[in-house]
C-alpha cells in the first residue's frame, strides 16, 4: 500500500475545479484559473501524511493571482487545522480570505467609437476608449470563508463525515452543509462512497439585481432614476445548489490506486450575473452596419441589455483518476473529467502531475488542459433584428466568456522540502492561458477583436507543521 501512505488518501479528492468555474458571483467569475488554483491551495494532496493521534496539525498557505493587462489581481491566504483522535475521528477547520482588485470585462463588445457605461450600482459611469474591450476597472471585493468537517469510523467497514460551510462578501452570503458515507470492502482495498451537499446563497448587489433583457439606463438621461428603477427586479435574490457524488476507489496493486466518480448537481434560483451586459449591434445596411445601435432619445446613447440565464441548471460529471508510485519514489498522477449540462455545455479536463522525489525534497511539474463547448444561449452580441425594437425575439442570452467555446491550458512547477517532525515548505508557480472562439460579427464589428486571450500567473507558498 505504498502509494496510499505517500499520498494520504488524496485519491478520494474529486476534481472540483471546474464545478466552481461557472458560479454566478464575481469571486468565481474572474477566470476558471483562480477557481482551480484556490481549490488546490490546501487539501488536494499537498499536505503531509500526518496521522499522530491526539495532536493538531496545521497548514498555512498564500496564493497570489495576477492577470495580464492590469486586470484582476487576487490574494488568498488559507489556514487549515486538523486533529486526529485515538479512535480515528478527525476534526478539520479551514479559514480562507480573498481580496480582489483590478478590472473585469462587462460583456459588451469593443467599438470604433468610445462607449459610456453605467456602473452596476447606478451610482456612476465609466468610459471605454475606441477599439478597446469594455472593462470595469472598479472591480474589487473581499471574502471570508470558514468550514468545519468531522469524520469518524462507524465500525470496521463503515465510516461517515459531515460538515458545514459559510462564506461572506460585501453583497453575497453562502451557507452550506455536507455529509458522506463510506463502505470498505476487500480488506479495505475497495472503497465505495456517497456524498451529498446543500448550499443556500443570497445575493444583494448594490443597486439591486437587474431584470433580465432590460435596457441599461444611461446617466445622461433626464429620467435616469425612473429608468434605473424600472430595470431592477429586486434588491436581493437567492439560489440553492444540491450536489451528490458517488465514488469507487480501488487499490489495483501495491503501487497503483484508481478512482471513479459520478457527480450530479442541481442549481435553482437566480443564476444571472448582475454585472454582465450585451451590446446591441445595428444590422441595417448603411454607414452604421456592424456598429452599436442607438436609442431614439435625444442623447442617442448605445443600447445595452442585461443578461438573462435559465433559472435552473443540472450538471452531470464523470471523473477518473489514477496514481502510480514508481519504485524510486516518484509518483505519476493523471485524471480526466467529462461534464455535460442542460445549458448545452460539454467540457473535458485532462490533468497530469509527476512528483519527482529528490531525497528530502521533490519537484512536481503540472500540465492541465480544459476544453468546453458554448452554452445554447451564449451570444457575444445581439443584432438589432433580434432586439426587435425592445421586444427581443429570445428569452435567454449571455455574453459571459465563461459560457463560450473555450480552451485553457495550465503549465506549472511545484517544489517542496520536507524536514524534521513531518514539516514541509512548498512553492508553486503556474502560467494560465485561456482562448475563446465564436461569432466574429459583421460590418464594422468584424474588425474588432471579440475574443482576446486571457493570461494569468499564479504563485503559491505553503507551510505544513
Amino acid at each position: 500500500m505504498q502509494l496510499v501512505k505517500q499520498k494520504n488518501g488524496n485519491t478520494n479528492q474529486a476534481d472540483q475545479s471546474e464545478d466552481k468555474q461557472l458560479m454566478t458571483h464575481k469571486f468565481k467569475k474572474i477566470t476558471p484559473a483562480l477557481a482551480a488554483a484556490s481549490c488546490s491551495l490546501l487539501g488536494a494532496g499537498d499536505t503531509l501524511a500526518k496521522d499522530e493521534t491526539g495532536t493538531w496539525n496545521f497548514d498555512v498557505a498564500a496564493l497570489l493571482y495576477a492577470e495580464s493587462d492590469d486586470r484582476v489581481q487576487a490574494a488568498e491566504p488559507v489556514f487549515n487545522a486538523t486533529k486526529t483522535y485515538d479512535d480515528g475521528e478527525i476534526l478539520n477547520f479551514k479559514v480562507v480570505f480573498d481580496t480582489l482588485t483590478g478590472a473585469s470585462p462587462n460583456g459588451a463588445t469593443p467599438s470604433d467609437q468610445a462607449q459610456v457605461f453605467t456602473q452596476p450600482s447606478g451610482k456612476g459611469s465609466f468610459t471605454t476608449a475606441t477599439n478597446e474591450r469594455p472593462i470595469d476597472d472598479t472591480f474589487q471585493d473581499t471574502r471570508a470563508a470558514i468550514s468545519a468537517n468531522w469524520s469518524a469510523p462507524i465500525n470496521r467497514d463503515w465510516a461517515y463525515s459531515t460538515g458545514a460551510y459559510g462564506s461572506k462578501e460585501y453583497d453575497y452570503l453562502s451557507l452550506g452543509i455536507n455529509g458522506a458515507v463510506k463502505r470498505y470492502l476487500n480488506q479495505k482495498n475497495t472503497e465505495l462512497s456517497v456524498g451529498l451537499s446543500f448550499s443556500a446563497d443570497t445575493l444583494e448587489p448594490e443597486g439591486g439585481h437587474p431584470l433580465g433583457l432590460s435596457e441599461m439606463p444611461h446617466k445622461s438621461s433626464s429620467a435616469f432614476d425612473t429608468e434605473f428603477a424600472a430595470s431592477r427586479e429586486g434588491s436581493s435574490d437567492t439560489k440553492t445548489i444540491i450536489d451528490a457524488v458517488f465514488g469507487v476507489t480501488q487499490v489495483i496493486s501495491r503501487n497503483t490506486i484508481m478512482q471513479f466518480n459520478y457527480g450530479i448537481s442541481l442549481s435553482d434560483g437566480y443564476l444571472n450575473d448582475p454585472f454582465k451586459i450585451l451590446s446591441v449591434i445595428d444590422d441595417t445596411a448603411g454607414a452604421n452596419f456592424g456598429g452599436n445601435l442607438k436609442n431614439t432619445a435625444a442623447t442617442a446613447e448605445n443600447i445595452y441589455l442585461y443578461e438573462a440565464r435559465p433559472d435552473s441548471r443540472m450538471k452531470h460529471s464523470f471523473y477518473w483518476q489514477t496514481k502510480y508510485a514508481l519504485n524510486n519514489g516518484d509518483v505519476i498522477d493523471g485524471s480526466y473529467r467529462f461534464m455535460l449540462d442542460d445549458w448545452g455545455i460539454n467540457s473535458h479536463t485532462l490533468d497530469f502531475r509527476y512528483r519527482w522525489a529528490l531525497g528530502e525534497s521533490y519537484l512536481e511539474p503540472h500540465l492541465r488542459y480544459y476544453m468546453q463547448s458554448e452554452a445554447d444561449f451564449y451570444k457575444p452580441f445581439v443584432s438589432s433584428t433580434e432586439y426587435n425594437a425592445g421586444a427581443p425575439t429570445f428569452k435567454e442570452a449571455s455574453s459571459d466568456e465563461r459560457l463560450s467555446e473555450m480552451d485553457a491550458i495550465t503549465v506549472g512547477l511545484k517544489y517542496g522540502w520536507k524536514f524534521a517532525d513531518d514539516q514541509e515548505v512548498n512553492m508553486r508557480v503556474e502560467y494560465y492561458l485561456q482562448s475563446h472562439t465564436g461569432d466574429n460579427g459583421f460590418g464594422k464589428l468584424s474588425q474588432q477583436d471579440l475574443y482576446p486571450d486571457s493570461q494569468a500567473v499564479i504563485f503559491q507558498i505553503g507551510y505544513s507543521f
